[in-house]
């Protein structure tokens, strides 16, 4: 499967952006999806997951409660809503599939760069 984010920006604190992520390739609704983030100088981290039929959900602590993850596996896309943006949040957000159970992801997305200004 091939994905690619988009929907990145550079926003203010407090504002508001959504990401997507496009797939193509093998069934999108054969994988669990998920987003992780990369700010500059730091390992790259976990943000989100969602399982094959969207009703599995986790965050990391750091968005719980601002950031909303969803799919539809009718168009083939996994989306980020990111509300309450802080300067934490600046880093390059991409998202990444793997077989639903399995240990690793991996399909990966080029990312897109999320720049929140204080």
């Amino acid at each position: 499967v091939q994905l690619q984010a988009s929907g990145g920006g550079l926003v203010q604190a407090g504002g508001s952006l959504s990401l997507s992520c496009a797939a193509s390739g093998r069934t999108f609704s054969s994988y669990e999806m998920g987003w992780f983030r990369q700010a500059p100088g730091k390992e790259r981290e976990f943000v989100a997951t969602i399982n094959r039929s969207g009703v599995s959900i986790y965050y990391a602590d750091s968005v719980k409660g601002r950031f909303t993850v969803s799919r539809d596996n009718t168009k083939n896309r996994v989306y980020l809503q990111m509300n309450s943006l802080k300067p934490e949040d600046t880093a390059v957000y991409y998202c990444a599939a793997k077989v639903e159970g399995g240990s690793r992801y991996v399909y990966w997305g080029r990312g897109t760069q999320v720049t929140v200004s204080s």
